[in-house]
This record gives structure tokens, C-alpha cells and sequence, in this order.
């Protein structure tokens, strides 16, 4: 059976200062699915995940979710529709400890409860280890598992994962990727990532947009993830 498309754009374009990034993109993400957003540096990726959750306005076109209409709703509103953010370099509030975090991350439920606690924490028991530290004083890999789990207890439907693996020891980029497979088989949940790993995507993608000069130019398969040279050709500074 065809799995509904959860997230769409058509034609949309979004940047700064008046100054597109996006030049009329189109992509559509179904319902359970994990794709990737791949490109050289500088060809819009970030831009594109800022948009999708409303911390870049969009200029023209569209973004539909769950068949609603959302380029004009703020950021809050997004995530309250079930869209949940983890940004590049992570972001956690760094004087905030671990259990002080994933209760901000909870507000979107209004209440946080134990059950919500233990279903992340099940995922990444290192915060149940630091749960107590803050944020700050964590190293990259534990604050990026902080920053996932932190959209996590608010149960979204779908999560915007920008450049999990940067500045993260391998090990921690290899549990991350089979912890998000894991999530998405066991509650369906939809992720849409943007990553320069190629082990990374190879782990976790089920197939992937490639992007140059704000648009998508390509799309490819599992086997095709499987080329190395296609994919460096793709990844190429």
C-alpha cells in the first residue's frame, strides 16, 4: 500500500535579506519514510530545513503538511503540528541540565511525564547517566543525543535532522543513525535529514534528494546510495 505524503514543496523560495537561496524547490516526503538531503557546501541545505520549520520565511510557493498549507505559520506553530527540529551544531541551552532540556523539549505536550522521560531515555540511557550535568559541560556526541531526544519526548511526527554527524566522534554518528532506524521501524515516525557522512546516509536513508544552487537536481534509490563515486561526485566540495 502507497504511504500518504506527509510533507511537500512546490516551487518554493526562501532565503535572506530578500535574497533567495531556494530557487523554486520541489520535493515530497511520504508518511514513515527517512530521506536524505545531500550537496555540496553552500547549495542551500540548511536553508531548506529552516524553512521547512519557519526560521527562514518563504518568498514564494508552498510548503504543505498533513495537506495543510504552512508557509505563513510561525516556527511554534509548526512544531505543534508535530514537526520537530534538531539544527545544526546541536543547540542545546548549555547552562540548562539534561532534565532541564528534555522538560523544555516536553512543553509542547504542556506536561512531560515519566513514561515520556523513560521512552527517550531508553533510547539514549547517556542522558539518564548525565541527567543531572548540564548541557554545556557535555561533549558533542552527548549533546547531539540531547538535542534528539529533547524533540523526541514530544512525540512529533516528523523530525528535521540538519548535519547530525558534524563534530561528532564516529562511534556516537554510528549509534545515532541506528537509533533513528530503530525509532522509525518501531513508531513510524518520518525523518528528513541533511548530511555530508556518506556512512551516515548509507545507515539511515531510504532514498535521497540531491540538491545544487537552492533546487533539487537528482533523486536517488538505495542502490543508488550504494555508489561510491556517484555519491563523493555528489558530496564533492
Amino acid at each position: 500500500m502507497r504511504r500518504e505524503v506527509l510533507l511537500s514543496t512546490l516551487g518554493l523560495r526562501a532565503g535572506y535579506g530578500g535574497k533567495p537561496v531556494l530557487q523554486g524547490l520541489d520535493l515530497e516526503v511520504r508518511e514513515g519514510e527517512i530521506v536524505a538531503v545531500i550537496g555540496r557546501n553552500g547549495v542551500g541545505k540548511s536553508t531548506l530545513m529552516k524553512s521547512l520549520i519557519g526560521l527562514v520565511p518563504a518568498m514564494d510557493g508552498s510548503i504543505v503538511y498533513r495537506g495543510e498549507a504552512i508557509e505563513r505559520k510561525a516556527a511554534h506553530k509548526r512544531a505543534r503540528l508535530g514537526i520537530g527540529y534538531v539544527p545544526q551544531g546541536r543547540d542545546v541551552f548549555p547552562r540548562l541540565s539534561v532534565a532541564e532540556n528534555i522538560e523544555v523539549g516536553g512543553m509542547l505536550k504542556r506536561e512531560v511525564t515519566a513514561a515520556d522521560r523513560e521512552r527517550v531515555l531508553g533510547y539514549f540511557p547517556i542522558l539518564k547517566e548525565r541527567w543531572s550535568q548540564r548541557a554545556g559541560t557535555m561533549s558533542g556526541g552527548q549533546q547531539q543525543q540531547l538535542a534528539i531526544g529533547r524533540v523526541l519526548v514530544a512525540d512529533p511526527s516528523l523530525i528535521l535532522l540538519d548535519e547530525p554527524s558534524e563534530g561528532i566522534q564516529p562511534n556516537i554518528v554510528q549509534d545515532i543513525a541506528r537509533i533513528m532506524v530503530e525509532l522509525n521501524r518501531a513508531t513510524g515516525v518520518t525523518v528528513v535529514l541533511v548530511e555530508q557522512n556518506i556512512d551516515m546516509i548509507r545507515a539511515m536513508a531510504q532514498r535521497c534528494y540531491v540538491m545544487d544552487k537552492g533546487r533539487i537536481v537528482a533523486e536517488l534509490d538505495r542502490d543508488a546510495l550504494a555508489d561510491g563515486d556517484a555519491m563523493r561526485r555528489h558530496l564533492a566540495v
